[in-house]
């Protein structure tokens, strides 16, 4: 996943995109870049790192202008080169900057089309650059010289109709104004707001409320699927449904990890979802594993503190913080690299030995994708003198890979994929193993917005919402992005086992 921020406002806009990307942290590590436009000139700062390492004092000072976009990036696809950060820009049409999160299904027959067709050229592994491509070449067959926001919708809707996929994006039009779109399933996010300032009202676009929040601005409402907001140079607002069949199936694993809990998210307020999320999994303790002789229920930290409360108080246990984060060590997940995250789960985590010894311990994590941290932090338990160490993860066994922007392609790196819970328990060597259901999962998160009809789960359950994923293709991308090589054998169970998802 990666985070996107647009703002068109009355003065300067570059605090507010770095302030709005400091928020937006959490969804991507990797890179960070900001383009403003002031006065028919452009001004770009991008690079990889972090926000606080990417921007200077004097780059910040060369971000000039009222209009701006900026994005901060994990590598989807496992690269983590700087010139796949973004903003990207493409000058024909008019000059045109864009900002993505999430991933097209498509890419390679849309790059194909726009070299063969649209005499396109791309010059990145970058789905991002592919997109931008796509809109750059909608506007141009306005064949006008000047363009209103009508076209800009129309444009939006020739996306649509040859991008598949998760998608939300914004994309700025210089002299124009900005642009944000999301995908006709709704399967990343992306919201905005306004505030009220003495020369007028400013608008922001953002992957999340939480950066309006911080930055002063009144969340307005996610942007629907299919939909397209446009806010023009003068600061007046647009918005119009550009997909012909739209229907909102956002991820769930937004709610599971993704997003940041005081962010809401389709109506939906992350933290009360995570907070049912416990209270779910502890109703399944109580019917399936009734005497337990838990002592303590200790979260794994920081996304899954809110659901161990909730189940703590429910089964009336000891809740406790057993591990100190090191804030100085990014998130293990995001990391590109197998043998990264190895290093990184000891220093990222530090366990409080009073907590543990002794006792019978429950650890609560969110969820658990290859499952290297829940061994080592098993291991680490054990060590400092736990008696029986349980594991329960707030969300399903994730079995299949993501394609609509989360970085765990391959499903033979996912410690579930081809395993029951047995098995899971034995490889990351706990004593009890509990899952949570994936139909309490969709009930936990629904309780918040009862108009969502369905949510992409394809991690858990192997359903692509949108109905394009075959087996050859999730193999291909395997043999894209897989840290490790597969022997010919091991590649044709995957096959199989991939292709009984759609039998």
């Amino acid at each position: 996943m990666c985070g996107v921020i647009g703002m068109v406002a009355k003065s300067p806009v570059n605090q507010a995109l770095y302030d709005g990307l400091t928020v937006l942290q959490h969804r991507g590590q990797d890179a960070a870049g900001i383009i403003t436009f002031d006065r028919g000139r452009l001004h770009l700062r991008k690079d990889n790192g972090l926000v606080r390492d990417v921007f200077s004092a004097d780059d910040m000072l060369q971000l000039q202008g009222n209009m701006g976009i900026g994005h901060c990036r994990y590598p989807t696809a496992g690269c983590s080169s700087s010139a796949e950060s973004q903003p990207f820009y493409v000058n024909s049409p008019y000059g045109i900057s864009l900002a993505h999160n999430g991933n097209l299904t498509n890419a390679e027959a849309i790059k194909r089309d726009l070299f063969l067709e649209d005499l396109r050229h791309i010059n990145t592994r970058s789905d991002s650059e592919i997109l931008l491509n796509v809109f750059a070449h909608q506007l141009s067959e306005m064949g006008k010289l000047r363009i209103n926001e009508a076209d800009i919708f129309s444009a939006i809707s020739g996306i649509h109709e040859r991008c598949r996929g998760g998608y939300a994006a914004v994309a700025m039009i210089n002299g124009y104004g900005i642009v944000g779109f999301r995908d006709p399933n709704g399967i990343r996010p992306l919201c905005f707001g306004k505030r009220e300032t003495e020369a007028g009202i400013e608008y922001m676009i953002a992957s999340e409320s939480v950066a309006l929040n911080v930055i002063g601005f009144e969340l307005i409402r996610d942007v629907a699927p299919g939909e397209a907001v446009f806010i023009d140079s003068d600061g007046h607002l647009h918005t119009q449904q550009c997909a012909v069949a739209p229907r909102l199936a956002p991820c769930i694993f937004e709610y599971v990890y993704l997003a940041r809990p005081d962010s809401m998210l389709d109506d939906v307020a992350v933290y009360k979802s995570r907070l049912r999320m416990g209270r779910m999994l502890a109703q399944k303790i109580k019917r399936e594993w009734a005497n337990h002789d838990i002592d303590v229920v200790i979260p794994i930290p920081d996304t899954s503190r809110t659901s161990a409360l909730d189940l703590a108080n429910e089964l009336n246990l000891t809740y406790r913080e057993g591990f100190i984060k090191n804030r100085y060590i990014g998130r293990t997940f995001i990391m590109p690299g197998q043998a990264v995250r190895k290093k990184s789960v000891r220093q990222k985590l530090n366990p409080i030995e009073l907590e543990f010894r002794g006792k019978n311990v429950l650890l609560l994590d969110d969820s658990i994708v290859r499952g290297t941290t829940s061994e080592q932090i098993i291991r680490m338990t054990r060590e400092v003198g736990a008696n029986k160490v349980y594991f329960a993860s707030a969300a399903p066994p994730v079995r299949y890979p993501n394609v609509y922007g989360i970085d765990m392609p391959a499903a033979q790196e996912l410690l579930a994929h081809g395993r029951d819970v047995e098995q899971i328990r034995q490889a990351i060597g706990a004593d009890h193993m509990i899952y949570q259901d994936l139909d309490d999962l969709v009930e936990a998160v629904r309780e918040g917005n009862s108009n969502i009809r369905e949510f992409d789960c394809s991690c858990f359950d192997g359903r692509y919402v949108t109905g394009d994923i075959s087996a050859d293709y999730l193999l291909d991308l395997e043999a894209q992005r897989s840290e490790q090589t597969r022997t010919p054998q091991v590649m044709s169970a995957a096959v199989n086992d991939l292709g009984r998802i759609h039998s």
